[in-house]
C-alpha cells in the first residue's frame, strides 16, 4: 500500500487536528506514516493542506498529488482539486454535480449543527469518514481520539468518539463499491516482533539529539521555523535538563550561547536567515576566541522576510562563509530526524575538539514534516547522564605550570580551560591576541602565525568529514543525482523511479558540507562517462559551485527547484524526462 491523503481548509479550521489524529491511527495499525504540512503565513491567514502518505514499507518523501482528498470548506476545494489524482476519491461536505470526480458526500458541517449543535464537530466527523473512506477498524480511530484528546473532560472524548462514528457509518454507506483500500492492522497483541516506526518531526529531533550531546543552555529569538526547538526543550525542560532563554533579540541569543561555551557548560542556539544574518558578527567573535559554538540555521524562502512559512535551501553559501576574516568552521545538513538526532550530537563533538563554530542546516520541509523512523528510539535523549560539567575536549589544569590558552600547536588546536576551573587564568580577546590572549601588533611574528594556527584545524577536520552515502551506484550508472540535506528521500525515490524505467542512474547525498571530505579515488563517486546533476532547492545552484570549487569533475547539471514546496520524486522524475 502507498496512499497519499490530503486535508485541505482554512487558517485554524482544524486540519492539524483532523491530520494528527489520522496519522495516529495508521500508525496503531503499523503502517508508515509521513507527513508535511503547506501554510500560508501564519500571520496572514489562508488555505492550507496536510498530506499523509500511508504505506506498508517506509516512505519518508513527499507527494503533492492525493488519492483521497478531504477539503473542509468549499474554497479548498476549489484549491486543491487539482491535486486529486485521476483515480482518486474526493470526500465532499457539499455536493458539486459539475465536478466529474469520484466522490463521497458525507454532510460533516450539516451533522455537527443538527445533531451536535457545535460547528467544531465537523472535524471530528470528517476524520471519522476519512479512516472509513481508507478502510480502517474504528476501533483503532476511537484510540487515536482518546490519545489526541487526553487530558479533556470525559465527556468530551466521548462526544467526539460518536461525532467520528457517525461520519465513519455515513460514509461506509457511501462507499459500497468505490472505495478500494483496505488498512488492516499489521501488528497484533502477541506479535512484539513486529513494533511501529516512531513518528517524529525534525525539530523534536534535534532538541533530542542536543541533550544527548550534552547541551546544557540554549539562547533563542522565536524565528521560524527554528522556533520549534527551544519550545521542546522548554516545554520538557524537567526531563532534558535544559536551560532556555528566549533573547531580546539573535544577537544576543548567540552571544548568551559563546558565553555559557566560554564558562564550560555545552550550548547552542537556533534561527533563520534573516536571525542568522544578525548573528555573523558573533560568530567570527567565536572563530577569533576559539570558543565552540552550534547554531542550527532552519533555511526558508528569502531574501528579507521572503515565504516565511515555506521551505528551501538557499542558505548554502552564505553559511559556509558568514563572518568577517577567515577561520575554520564546519556545516552540517541533516537528511531527516534520525539523523539530525545524530548531527547534533556530533556537532557538539567536532565544535569542542575544534574549538569552533558548526553550523546544522534544516529547513522548514525537515523542521515540521513528520517522518517514520523504524529505529529511532525517543528514550536515548534520557541516557544523556547528569548535567554535563567538563567537555572530553578539555584539557586537565595540571597538565601545565604555565597556561597558554591559545599556544601554537601543529594540529592548530590549543589547550582549552574555562574560567574558574584552576588558578590558571583564560583569556578571550577578539582582537588579535598571542599565545596568552594579549592583543598584540606584531604582524609577522604573532599575527600571521596565529592565523595559520587556527586555519589548520582545516586539514584534520577535512579528514574527519563523512563522504555522501551512496544509491544505486552501480557499474552501469550514466546520470548521478547529487543532493544534500533533507531532499534524499525524495532523490533516493526518484533514482528507484528511473531505474524501473530502465534509466540508468544513481545517487550521492551528503550531510556533512563543509569542509568537503576527501574522495578517494573520485572516480568511484563522480564516474567520468556520467552526467552529474546536482538536485536542490535554489535558484543559483550552490551545492553545484561548492562542487566545481573543490573537486576536478567537469561538466556538472542543474536541476533546480525553487517555489517554496519541498521536491519530490514526481517533480525529479518530470523535469528529468523534461530536458532529455
Amino acid at each position: 500500500m502507498d496512499v497519499n491523503v490530503v486535508i485541505a481548509g482554512a487558517a485554524g479550521e482544524g486540519i492539524q487536528t483532523v491530520g494528527s489524529i489520522f496519522s495516529k491511527a495508521a500508525a496503531r495499525c503499523g503502517f508508515a506514516v509521513f507527513s508535511w504540512q503547506e501554510y500560508e503565513s501564519r500571520i496572514r491567514g489562508g488555505l492550507n493542506s496536510y498530506s499523509i502518505r500511508v504505506s506498508t514499507s517506509v516512505r519518508n518523501a513527499p507527494r503533492r498529488d492525493a488519492d483521497v482528498l478531504l477539503p473542509l470548506r468549499k474554497e479548498a476545494r476549489a484549491k486543491y482539486r487539482s491535486w486529486l489524482n485521476p483515480r482518486g476519491l474526493l470526500i465532499a461536505d457539499e455536493r458539486d454535480d459539475t465536478d466529474d470526480v469520484t466522490e463521497i458526500f458525507v454532510p460533516f458541517s450539516k451533522l455537527a449543527r443538527e445533531k451536535w449543535q457545535n460547528p467544531i464537530y465537523s472535524n471530528t466527523i470528517a476524520v471519522g469518514a476519512l479512516w472509513s473512506v481508507i478502510g480502517g477498524d474504528f476501533e483503532v480511530l476511537q484510540l487515536a481520539i482518546e490519545d489526541e484528546f487526553k487530558g479533556k473532560a470525559e465527556n468530551i472524548i466521548k462526544s467526539n468518539i460518536e461525532a467520528a462514528r457517525d461520519g465513519y457509518l455515513f460514509a461506509e454507506q457511501s462507499c459500497q463499491g468505490i472505495c478500494s483500500w483496505k488498512l488492516e492492522k499489521r501488528i497484533e497483541a502477541g506479535q512484539p516482533h513486529r513494533v511501529a516506526p516512531t513518528i517524529i518531526a525534525g525539530n523534536p529531533a534535534i532538541a533530542l539529539g542536543a541533550v544527548k550531546a550534552g547541551c546544557r543552555f540554549m539562547a533563542a529569538y522565536p524565528m521560524t521555523p527554528a522556533t520549534g526547538i527551544i519550545t521542546f526543550l522548554a516545554q520538557h525542560r524537567k526531563e532534558c535538563k535544559v536551560f532556555t532563554e528566549q533573547a531580546e533579540d539573535e544577537i544576543a541569543a548567540i552571544n548568551m550561547a559563546i558565553g555559557a561555551q566560554f564558562a564550560g557548560a555545552r550550548a547552542m542556539t537556533a534561527t533563520s536567515g534573516g536571525g542568522f544574518s544578525l548573528m555573523v558578527e558573533a560568530l567570527s567573535l567565536a572563530g577569533m576566541v576559539e570558543v565552540p559554538v552550534v547554531v542550527v540555521l532552519a533555511q526558508r524562502p528569502g531574501p528579507a522576510t521572503g515565504l516565511p512559512t515555506r521551505t528551501a535551501q538557499g542558505d548554502l553559501l552564505f553559511a559556509v562563509h558568514a563572518g568577517h576574516g577567515e577561520f575554520p568552521r564546519a556545516v552540517l545538513a541533516p537528511s531527516d530526524p534520525y539523523d539530525a538526532f545524530h548531527k547534533m550530537v556530533r556537532a557538539f563533538n567536532l565544535a569542542d575538539k575544534y574549538q569552533m563554530p558548526v553550523i546544522v542546516m534544516t529547513d522548514q520541509f525537515l523542521a515540521d514534516s513528520q517522518f517514520s523512523i523504524s529505529n529511532f528510539d525517543v528514550n536515548l535523549a534520557k541516557t544523556a547522564g547528569q548535567p554535563h560539567r567538563v567537555a572530553p575536549t578539555i584539557a586537565s589544569p595540571t597538565e601545565f605550570s604555565t597556561y597558554k590558552r591559545y599556544a601554537l600547536t601543529p594540529s592548530g588546536i590549543s589547550p582549552r580551560l574555562y574560567p574558574g576551573q584552576s588558578k590558571h587564568l583564560v583569556t578571550a580577546d577578539s582582537d588579535e591576541h598571542d599565545e596568552e590572549g594579549h592583543i598584540t601588533e606584531d604582524l609577522e611574528g604573532v599575527a600571521v602565525p596565529m592565523m595559520e594556527k587556527r586555519l589548520r584545524k582545516l586539514k584534520a577536520l577535512r579528514e574527519e568529514i563523512k563522504p555522501p552515502e551512496k544509491f544505486f551506484m552501480e557499474d552501469d550508472v550514466e546520470e548521478v543525482f547529487v543532493g544534500w540535506g533533507s531532499t534524499r528521500g525524495a532523490i533516493f525515490e526518484a533514482v528507484e523511479m528511473l531505474r524501473k524505467d530502465g534509466k540508468r542512474v544513481g545517487a550521492l547525498h551528503f550531510t556533512e558540507l563543509w569542509p568537503l571530505p576527501e574522495l578517494c579515488p573520485l572516480e568511484d563517486f563522480f564516474p567520468q562517462k556520467a552526467t552529474i546533476t546536482v538536485i536542490e532547492q535554489n535558484a543559483t545552484g550552490q551545492f553545484a559551485t561548492l562542487l566545481k570549487r573543490e573537486f576536478p569533475i567537469g561538466s556538472i547539471k542543474n536541476m533546480l527547484f525553487y517555489n517554496g514546496l519541498p521536491v519530490t520524486a514526481q517533480d525529479i522524475r518530470r523535469s528529468f524526462y523534461g530536458r532529455n
